[in-house]
């Protein structure tokens, strides 16, 4: 018997193996298997069984080890994979690499005999919770433990504190043990719930009764505005699913929203609830994946990756904030979850709904279009109303670290009143360059072309491209002066300026520098609910889904430089970003204000979003769009080459653009520098394949590809494919 094996290795191809004749009878598709691979030993999955074999059979190598007894993953989710492996143009063994932990290319076991559980000792059981009134981690872990063990899963996902652990184990309280595992389907025979549900107002009432009643593969646009309940609507929507004993999958986009939506959820339901995201270790991560195989969990919850999951009864899935640019993948593999998503529900022949306030464009057009449903959320939920929006025009007005007077009195208005506010600054650091008040000299990094972001609480300034970084210089690299300062404004600096400015009003800054440590990100957003912290500085991760309800003021700061990027989808990004910040202020029974600060007050993009919204702004992108010949309306493949020499990447494209069609239905741009043409020493270039139909698209480049990998000029550079890509940077 022969099988053929799919490897994560770049080569679109899969490799024949011989079975050694003690293995025939465990053969199966979607098995897991070592193979020896040149030097090494490589772990693939099988994808076809034959008794024929087309080479030389004394040269095809045996298989080395069956890891698995059956199959790892469904049928439904192995041609998806087939299929991705397909549409973006990447080998199937790649793409079925991305659908397992990594713990299991490793060659981990997929089924465990045991876990370790925690659970109060007899010492624990009989203890004075006072005593840990000083200790309020150790108690928040006690009160939990009360209640039921945890396991070491639950623990993690909960993100309670290791430190207040070891302490509890330290007294004796709380000890560790290794239990069998048992699948708990306990949930679809009797669903238990927490709380129940709020009451919803009509339009809500009206989408989930929609909703409820859609059987097998619908897809789903639920476009609300900032503040509609579309959390509600999914709670409503999964306790139908988990009535039926179906297991759901929550995407969310960033790892910061994945807390805030467990603790929705748990509040709500009393299951299981597996979490998947980049933040936990691989052994954390093919536990939650166990779980959701077994059945076990009754809700999925992660980023990205988490959509190739596998669950035992497929009910629903659900992609919060599904225009988020964090759903494509920009390295490796370059798929986008929302659209595998989709796919997915297709294969599954299950519902998916997509929700959010600002559409993307492909989702929109898909709306319009009638292959999605289209539910609109027009008002806000409960006693919120909608937020009052203004421009403050700052050509020509004195600044204060980039603040107007205009802002500083309203902040100073709504912070007198008790109330947040929440002022959004999209570039972190504490200056987005250093320069020489001199010369005029700014310090550029050595290896791209870009600025050295300064950073004056770590002492260096950093390549937020290429992670170059340097301790900050005392002189200048081109006069020797001394007189070096930090030019224009970064969270850091704000944060800085608003605490002298403030100083009865506590300052927090939410960015990639203050949330790095493990759990930093939820102290800080419970810090917020708590009213500690009064001013919040934050880039885009402050923007995203987040319920602050005492934040009546947003002011947006610097935004100017999004009106006028290279990337075509640069108007799409502002309207979405502007949408989701103002979302912010005004959630709960407080009216809330948002103030934009611009030197680009005619500008029409900033007019057409404030004066019609995000709906009416994106239909009349669509039509640019269309006239335009731009994604959705055509359909794009980016190639990138990268090489030490310039020539060399140039070379390259040429020869492939030679390869590809042009005509009426088929258009190259290309080959051009990046809009960042240097990046980490390496000159990059791209050339645009634009193509009238998804169709014409994928046989024109399925018939060119294997011409193209056959072209001498592309081993003198890095090239890669990203198709219906999100970022043209």
């Amino acid at each position: 018997m022969f099988v053929e094996v799919a490897l994560p290795v770049p080569l679109r191809q899969n490799f024949t193996y011989q079975v050694p004749e003690h293995l025939i009878t465990k053969m199966q598709v979607g098995l897991r298997v070592k193979v020896p691979f040149g030097p090494r030993q490589q772990i693939g999955l099988i994808t076809k069984l034959d008794i024929t074999c087309t080479f030389d059979t004394a040269k095809v190598k045996n298989i080395s080890i069956a890891l698995d007894e059956e199959p790892l993953i469904p049928e439904s989710l192995f041609i998806l994979t087939l299929w991705a492996a397909r549409y973006y143009f990447c080998s199937q063994g790649q793409m079925l690499s991305q659908a397992l932990p990594v713990a299991l290319r490793k060659g981990a076991d997929a089924a465990p005999k045991s876990i370790t559980q925690l659970q109060l000792s007899e010492v624990g059981q009989q203890a004075d919770i006072k005593v840990l009134s000083r200790a309020p981690a150790q108690k928040k872990l006690f009160e939990q433990l009360s209640k039921k063990p945890l396991t070491i899963d639950e623990f993690n996902a909960l993100e309670f504190s290791k430190a207040a652990l070891k302490a509890l184990e330290d007294r004796q309280w709380l000890i560790r043990q290794d239990i069998a595992i048992s699948v708990d389907l306990s949930w679809r025979q009797q669903l238990t719930m927490n709380e129940s549900g709020h009451k919803l107002n009509k339009q809500q009432a009206i989408a989930v009764s929609i909703l409820n009643q859609q059987q097998g593969y619908h897809c789903t646009l639920v476009e609300g505005v900032t503040g509609s309940g579309k959390t509600e609507v999914y709670l409503n929507v999964l306790e139908t699913v988990l009535k039926q004993g179906k297991q759901a999958l929550i995407l969310v986009p960033e790892i910061g929203l994945t807390p805030q939506t467990i603790n929705r959820f748990k509040r709500r339901f009393d299951v299981h609830i597996a979490v998947i995201h980049s933040g936990l270790t691989d052994n954390q991560r093919l536990d939650a994946w166990r779980m959701a195989r077994s059945g076990q969990a009754a809700i999925i919850i992660g980023t990205r990756s988490a959509l190739f999951t596998p669950m035992a009864f497929p009910g629903v899935i659900i992609l919060d904030e599904e225009h988020d640019s964090s759903f494509k993948q920009q390295e490796g593999v370059r798929y986008h979850a929302r659209d595998l998503a989709v796919m997915r529900g297709h294969y599954e022949d299950i519902p998916v709904i997509l929700g959010t306030a600002t559409p993307s464009l492909e989702s929109l057009q898909n709306a319009l279009n009638g292959r999605y449903h289209h539910l609109e959320l027009s008002e806000r939920a409960g006693k919120a109303q909608m937020v009052q929006q203004g421009l403050i025009d700052i050509r020509s007005l004195p600044l204060k670290v980039g603040l107007s007077d205009a802002l500083i009195n309203e902040m100073r208005m709504h912070l007198d009143a008790g109330n947040q506010v929440l002022l959004f600054l999209n570039r972190r650091g504490f200056a987005p360059a250093l320069l020489c008040h001199e010369c005029g000299h700014l310090h550029e990094c050595d290896r791209c072309d870009a600025f050295f972001t300064v950073h004056k609480g770590l002492n260096e300034i950093r390549c937020h491209h290429c992670g170059n970084d340097y301790a900050i210089p005392h002189q200048c690299h081109q006069c020797g002066s001394t007189m070096l300062m930090g030019h224009g404004l970064g969270t850091e600096q704000l944060e800085q300026a608003l605490s002298e400015m403030f100083p009865k009003h506590p300052v927090v800054r939410i960015d990639r520098d203050t949330t790095r440590k493990k759990g930093s990100l939820e102290k800080q957003l419970h810090a917020i609910h708590k009213g500690e912290f009064k001013i919040l500085v934050g880039t885009q991760m402050l923007a995203k889904g987040h319920h602050f309800p005492d934040v009546t003021l947003v002011g947006l700061i610097d935004v100017d430089g999004a009106l006028f990027s290279a990337d075509f989808r640069a108007p799409e990004r502002f309207a979405q970003l502007y949408t989701q910040v103002s979302g912010r202020a005004g959630r709960a029974d407080k009216p809330g204000k948002v103030l934009l600060q611009t030197h680009q007050s005619d500008n029409p993009i900033i007019r057409d979003i404030i004066k019609h919204g995000y709906h009416q702004f994106a239909k009349n992108q669509l039509t640019e769009r269309s006239q335009a010949l731009l994604p959705p309306v055509w359909h794009m493949l980016l190639l990138r080459a990268e090489a030490h020499n310039a020539q060399d990447a140039d070379s390259f494209l040429e020869a492939v653009a030679q390869l590809l069609p042009q005509n009426k239905e088929c258009e190259i741009i290309g080959p051009i520098p990046a809009p960042l043409d240097r990046k980490a020493g390496k000159y990059r270039r791209q050339l645009l394949f634009q193509t009238k139909s998804r169709v014409i698209l994928q046989r024109a480049f399925e018939h060119a590809l294997p011409l193209i990998e056959q072209l001498p000029e592309q081993k003198r550079c890095r090239w890669s494919l990203d198709r219906d890509p999100q970022d043209l940077m």
